[in-house]
């Protein structure tokens, strides 16, 4: 593409709405904080209600904000309507004109902008063949499938060369197989313009597999932004953990932290976990993460627990076993040939202070 490439920078920017029941005003978005670099691809994600959509819409010139400003490189945007905005949306309702064959769908922003017809056929021809859809430029929107018609969305935003690609769940109108299809061939687009790319969703399988960076949000804040291995590696706490994946948090107490490694409690058995954030202090309460593939099952080990599930999952066998009076479920991956727990088994959890995580 022949534009800049453009990062997005939002300073204190708040939404506010009246709340229809109580007519109160409630903060959609909270004063946040953003630096987008220019080429990367960050998605916005969270439970509904938390913000990310709203956060897209005033990037794109759809909401205006009710403080703060907002920046496409070093030029200031509130002011600016979407059209004028160097950004272009792909939406979750695809917004296709129906009246019009595939062709001039994408050819539309193109036409707007007054260019001649024969860099027009030519822009738009390459596009096509650039998502797919090479010899289908006469068909019309309701002869297509969803993945199809997601693709002709896709080829009319990115051949107006925009300097940010915003993406309003473009994938959860498709079936699953589909949607991994689609969200690896907008990656593999996106990587090959090396377009700044701000994308929504709720599916945090999803947003792992494309991101480069991921912003987690709750409430109108952002709870965390970080790449994909470090929110789901090290979350900044339980909402972010549980959020992203599956999570098991028990309750211990934090007795020394050393050069390498810190060494907690539960019960009265101690074992060694990765050091915490400086603000948790020894001597004090915290939260010891352990995701379900880094925890395993034994005859001997770390913490004894109960087996209450057992389920043969063809990969893997999964369990629950009480810890206490704490439920934990792990994943014993590829079990053939090794022993399989029982409902009822006294048994023992075992792992790496790397598989763990304080909070």
């Amino acid at each position: 593409m022949s534009n800049v490439k453009k990062g997005v920078r939002l300073q204190g920017v708040s939404k506010i709405y009246l709340d229809p029941k109580t007519s109160k005003p409630f903060r959609a978005v909270d004063s946040i904080d953003l630096d987008i670099k220019p080429g990367d691809f960050v998605t916005l994600l969270g439970p509904s209600g938390c913000g990310k959509t709203t956060t897209l819409r005033m990037i794109a010139g759809f909401e205006s904000p009710d403080e703060g400003e907002i920046y496409l490189g070093d030029e200031a945007i509130n002011a600016l309507p979407p059209n004028k905005r160097d950004t272009a949306m792909v939406f979750q309702s695809y917004a296709l004109f129906p009246h019009l064959n595939i062709f001039d769908n994408v050819a539309y922003g193109l036409k707007l902008r007054g260019l001649p017809k024969s860099e027009v056929r030519s822009k738009v021809f390459d596009m096509l063949k650039l998502v797919g859809l090479e010899g289908m430029e006469n068909r019309y929107t309701n002869q297509l499938s969803g993945g199809q018609q997601q693709r002709v969305a896709l080829a009319r935003a990115l051949i107006v060369e925009p300097g940010v690609l915003l993406f309003d769940e473009p994938l959860s109108n498709l079936d699953a197989k589909l949607r991994v299809y689609m969200r690896t061939e907008i990656r593999r687009i996106q990587q090959q313009f090396g377009i700044t790319a701000i994308y929504v969703t709720h599916d945090q399988s999803e947003a792992m597999s494309i991101s480069d960076q991921i912003i987690i949000m709750d409430k109108g804040i952002i709870a965390q932004m970080g790449t994909p291995q470090e929110i789901y590696h090290s979350p900044a706490s339980e909402f972010v953990a549980d959020f992203i994946g599956e999570a098991n948090f028990l309750k211990v107490k934090l007795e020394e932290v050393g050069q390498e490694h810190s060494t907690v409690s539960l019960d009265g058995i101690r074992f060694p976990a990765k050091k915490p954030a400086a603000s948790i202090a020894p001597g004090g309460s915290c939260t010891l993460m352990l995701r379900p593939e880094g925890v395993r099952l034994a005859d001997t080990g770390i913490l004894p627990c109960r087996v209450v599930l057992s389920c043969f999952m063809g990969s893997y066998q999964n369990y629950h076993v009480m810890v206490g009076e704490t439920l934990v479920r792990l994943e014993d991956a590829h079990p053939v040939g090794r022993r399989v727990y029982k409902e009822g088994d006294q048994v023992y959890l075992d792992f790496s202070p790397v598989d763990t995580h304080l909070m």
